[in-house]
């Protein structure tokens, strides 16, 4: 069995991404860390990794948007590991 890892670029509304990162790690994931991407402009990347018969990281893609203050849900990376 495959096991895979996805790492999410998770975009959240202003003043947001603190309560969204809380809310991330409700959900397990392997990483979880802040990075900016312009002066003033940061994003949550998460890092998953799950057995490729368990779920798939469309399922773990629409729980990350479905949390309050999520604007965007950006797949960066998808690799077996």
């Amino acid at each position: 069995m495959s096991k895979v890892g996805v790492v999410f670029k998770v975009f959240a509304e202003e003043g947001k991404l603190d309560s969204v990162m809380e809310a991330i790690k409700e959900m397990k994931p392997q990483d979880l860390r802040k990075e900016e991407l312009a002066f003033g402009i940061s994003v949550a990347k998460v890092l998953f990794v799950f057995d490729d018969s368990e779920t798939g990281s469309s399922k773990i893609e629409e729980k990350l948007k479905g949390i309050n203050g999520v604007s965007e849900v950006d797949v960066e990376e998808e690799t077996l590991v």
